[in-house]
């Protein structure tokens, strides 16, 4: 099932043998759709570092099945919570920015005390299934507030598309279904909007051209892929209505984390007056930090994301070398966007500033719980 909707999913059990966790490669979209399993909770690992997996929702709900891989290797080992909780530690280490990982292994690590041999694979499997279950409802939260933003503008221009310019992946394929920044964007269009989304590549993995412009594609949304860097001219130009992205982790002061170059296009945003929003689902909120620029972990990763391109050749597909040998790369993948700088954010209770006050008007139980 491609199609965002009640059927999709990107991550699941097998359904013949559901001690096998399938996903989608994204590492070979667009060009092929291919089914990747998971057997051990090392493939899990694997899976999120090498990004066959992406996007915070999905990184946090692959941990957890991995550690229901884990508990099932555990059978027959003399302290099957030391080596799940050893499993969840090398977890941890995989993805260092987005804050779901830490807290979809957070909490399977709070239910193992209530586990025994008898009930700790069930157990897992409940908590994988339930993770999951509630990011759906998630995105459904974010795209039915994130909606209204799209209909206010399009009643102010009758005839129009509304244009949505969004970065990076934050649609289906970065969560369970439907997406964070994408979900309001398909329940505009299945609502009959006449809505355009203007995509960035968005350099190295160009996540926007291989993954949100083929999902977009797949359910019928008019989009237009455009270069990493083009946002801003678009803007000057009163092409762009609204800026939609997503996010990796957001400080309770509202600072957003997101795939690098985020920071650029709300610069651009609020240079031309264009609203410029994050989707925002509750569980990437880090409640303990107030400064993103000085707590939010970067992640730097391989340098050949950006000396080698993938793409498909007249011999299929291939990646080749753009970069001279002695060049020296720096691979920076999220950078950080101060709140200043953002209209408001979308979660799935509502739309609230990008502040302290703001998040915890939607978030009562966090107020004044500073760490």
């Amino acid at each position: 099932m491609r199609k965002t909707g009640e059927n999709f999913r990107t991550i699941w059990q097998k359904p013949d043998d559901p001690e096998i966790i399938q996903i989608i490669d994204q590492r070979r979209l667009p060009h092929e759709y291919v089914v990747h399993d998971l057997n051990t909770w090392q493939d899990g690992a694997e899976a999120i570092s090498e990004m066959l997996v992406r996007g915070a929702p999905l990184i946090g709900a692959t941990a957890s099945w991995s550690l229901y891989l884990a508990a099932l290797q555990s059978r027959g080992h003399a302290d099957r919570m030391a080596f799940i909780n050893d499993a969840a530690d090398a977890l941890g280490k995989t993805r260092p920015t987005a804050v779901n990982l830490r807290w979809a292994l957070d909490r399977v690590r709070r239910i193992l005390p209530s586990a025994d041999d008898k009930n700790l694979v069930p157990l897992l499997q409940k908590e994988a299934r339930d993770i999951c279950d509630e990011d759906v409802e998630i995105s459904r939260g974010i795209g039915l507030h994130g909606l209204r933003l799209i209909e206010g503008i399009a009643a102010e221009k009758p005839g129009q598309p509304v244009n949505v310019l969004t970065h990076c992946n934050a649609g289906s394929l970065a969560t369970i279904n439907y997406g964070t920044a994408t979900a309001p964007i398909y329940f505009a269009h299945a609502k009959g909007i006449d809505v355009h989304v203007w995509v960035d590549e968005t350099r190295p993995r160009n996540q926007g051209s291989q993954l949100t412009a083929w999902e977009l594609a797949e359910n019928g949304v008019p989009h237009t892929l455009i270069v990493d860097n083009a946002g801003g001219h678009l803007m000057q130009h009163g092409l762009v209505d609204i800026c939609i992205t997503g996010t990796d982790r957001t400080t309770r002061t509202g600072d957003v984390a997101n795939k690098i170059g985020t920071y650029l296009k709300a610069l651009a945003a609020n240079d031309n007056g264009i609203p410029f929003y994050v989707a925002l689902p509750s569980t990437t909120i880090d409640w303990s930090i107030s400064d993103g620029l000085r707590e939010i972990p970067i992640e730097e990763r391989n340098p050949d994301e950006v000396n080698m391109i993938y793409g498909r050749s007249e011999d299929g597909l291939c990646s080749v070398n753009t970069i001279a040998s002695d060049t020296r790369i720096s691979n920076f993948a999220f950078d950080v966007t101060p709140a200043r700088y953002i209209t408001g954010l979308i979660t799935e209770y509502g739309i609230c500033d990008a502040s302290e006050q703001g998040l915890t008007s939607l978030f009562p139980d966090q107020a004044g719980h500073k760490k």
